[in-house]
């Protein structure tokens, strides 16, 4: 009897394997990780035909092409799947409809090119990264836009060229800046709309001068500004820090500045440039000649709730990677601005590193819910990343003039991960403990290293784009409003 039983449960058992062995080897959906939606293009209320319905809701996207609502449908209104929206597609549309959703008798009213009723459809894999394609519609308010250079954007020069591709980016860019300046306008506080005023100039003087590429980059960086910003109900500490930032820039290609990389100036004049700058940008005095020594930054727990911290670096998951690392290997608006790369000491003022982070820590936001804590946390094990992706590349075929961390991290061939991190983490503290802790700590941690370093012309340039790095971080940490981001 026992001898039975135990065929019996061995017969049962490679009865269940050869089964699995079926299921997993036989039937080829089981053998493939791949899971695929059809996607009707155009259809955009999910009903699954082409009505006038689909007319009005396209129209209603045109209003706010960027607004959270419309995250599943833009995309399918590239019918002609040309990686922008114009007013081709919006014509394809309202032909479908017009035929009564009849794709053939659609294609053969046409008087032109149109898309054969099969190229209406596709298959997509599930969970990959999906970039907006760029939003070429002819925008009524163009007339009277704050960017009155708008007007004279012709979308038809958006082609496949190179310049084609800026022009057709540029042009979306700006209409999505247009859209979120007028819901914001209203309630601008006076110094943020100087601010605003300062940028949009800049924008202006770039488009007379036909710089494309560097007027893409400082429209993403004024649509960021008014779809994430805000200093309203913001510490009093927070716009100091932008301001001390930018004195800390002024510093770097002041005359002072000059007659010490010269040999000419004691580097005590410099230190005592940038301690007056915190006085009268802050109200904090140092003495930087003489400071304390800081915390040791490489040890957290010596300055932070060190448990609360690694609690949020450790509680990503596996999937918030994956999903950001999609999102830096594919979006538009960030590929563009990481690619704004420099030789060495070609970046002064940090200029090439800012834009990439604060579009990585809006994301990090995205996916973490608009917990600022959890995202800083995905960002500070995320920037390792590139690490271990660098040690498995043989040294001779790494690049040699841009940057070798390609991949979440800005700008320069000197840099790397450096300026993220210190970007990323004083950002950090500030929500931690405050930002007056961060910023003492910064100053303290950058007069360390450069006490080190001898103070030389070198470790000068590096204490000043460290603590530009550091304050930009601190500042966009502290003002980013994750509310603006539901909108």
């Amino acid at each position: 009897m026992p001898r039975r039983r135990v065929l019996l449960a061995a017969a049962l058992l490679a009865a269940a394997a050869a089964a699995t062995a079926y299921w997993k080897l036989a039937i080829p959906i089981h053998r493939v990780g791949v899971r695929s939606e059809l996607v009707m293009l155009g259809d955009l209320d999910g009903d699954h035909q082409w009505t006038a319905r689909d007319v009005d809701l396209a129209a209603e996207i045109a209003r706010d092409p960027w607004s959270p609502r419309f995250d599943g449908q833009v995309a399918r209104l590239d019918l002609d799947r040309n990686g922008r929206i114009d007013d081709a597609d919006l014509g394809i549309l309202a032909a479908l409809a017009a035929a009564q959703g009849d794709a053939y008798a659609a294609h053969d009213a046409a008087t032109g090119a149109f898309p054969r009723p099969r190229e209406l459809y596709r298959y997509e894999t599930v969970g990959l990264y999906r970039p907006r394609p760029a939003w070429c519609v002819r925008y009524p308010g163009a007339q009277d836009s704050v960017l009155t250079w708008l007007r004279e954007l012709d979308p038809a020069r958006a082609d496949a060229s190179y310049a084609g591709q800026l022009d057709a980016e540029i042009l979306s860019e700006a209409v999505r800046f247009d859209i979120a300046w007028r819901r914001r306008a209203p309630a601008l506080e006076p110094i943020e709309r100087t601010y605003a005023a300062e940028r949009i100039a800049k924008a202006e003087t770039l488009f007379r001068a036909g710089r494309r590429f560097e007027l893409l980059l400082a429209l993403i960086q004024l649509t960021e500004d008014a779809e994430t910003l805000t200093t309203r109900g913001q510490q009093p500490i927070t716009l100091k820090l932008l301001r001390l930032r930018d004195g800390l820039r002024a510093i770097l290609a002041s005359p002072t500045y000059a007659e010490f990389a010269a040999g000419r100036a004691d580097w005590r004049t410099v230190l005592a440039a940038i301690g007056k700058a915190v006085q009268d940008d802050v109200g904090i005095t140092y003495d930087l000649a003489t400071v304390g020594p800081p915390r040791n930054l490489t040890h957290l727990e010596n300055y932070l709730q060190r448990a609360e911290w690694q609690y949020y670096k450790t509680s990503a998951r596996e999937q918030d990677f994956v999903t950001l690392i999609d999102y830096a290997q594919n979006d538009p608006r960030y590929l563009r601005a990481v690619s704004r790369t420099s030789p060495r000491n070609r970046d002064p003022d940090v200029q090439n590193h800012n834009l990439p982070m604060v579009l990585l820590f809006r994301e990090a936001l995205r996916i973490e819910h608009g917990d600022k804590k959890k995202a800083v946390g995905l960002l500070d094990e995320a920037i390792r990343i590139p690490y271990g992706w660098i040690k498995s590349i043989p040294r001779e075929r790494l690049p040699h003039a841009v940057a070798l961390d390609n991949f979440l991290l800005p700008g320069n061939k000197e840099d790397g991960a450096d300026k993220s991190r210190h970007w990323n983490v004083f950002g950090g503290i500030c929500l931690y403990k405050s930002p007056e802790e961060a910023l003492d700590l910064a100053l303290k941690r950058e007069v360390k290293d450069l006490r080190e370093a001898g103070y030389t012309e070198e470790a000068m340039r590096e204490f000043l784009r460290d603590m530009i790095a550091n304050l930009g971080g601190m500042y966009h940490v502290m003002s980013v409003d994750a509310e603006l981001l539901r909108r």
